[in-house]
């Protein structure tokens, strides 16, 4: 019996799933549906996920908005 995790987050890192919402959405698009002034405002990748790490309300988002877009494939 193979232990297969069902979890679309499991194995994934914060940069990865970050990375994947801009290039699939853009940081423009990125920011309207999850609104934190890092995806608004001179947005970067770095910027962006030190404030996700120490931001756990917005990470949940963050990570809401990347399983949606995932099981919508």
């Amino acid at each position: 019996m193979t232990n297969i995790s069902t979890d679309p987050l499991h194995g994934k890192t914060l940069q990865a799933i970050v990375e994947f919402l801009v290039e699939h959405y853009g940081w423009q698009d990125l920011g309207r549906r999850v609104k934190i002034k890092c995806f608004q405002v001179n947005p970067s990748i770095k910027s962006s996920l030190t404030f996700l790490r120490r931001t756990p309300w917005a990470r949940e988002q963050v990570e809401t908005l990347y399983v949606g877009t995932i099981l919508k494939r």
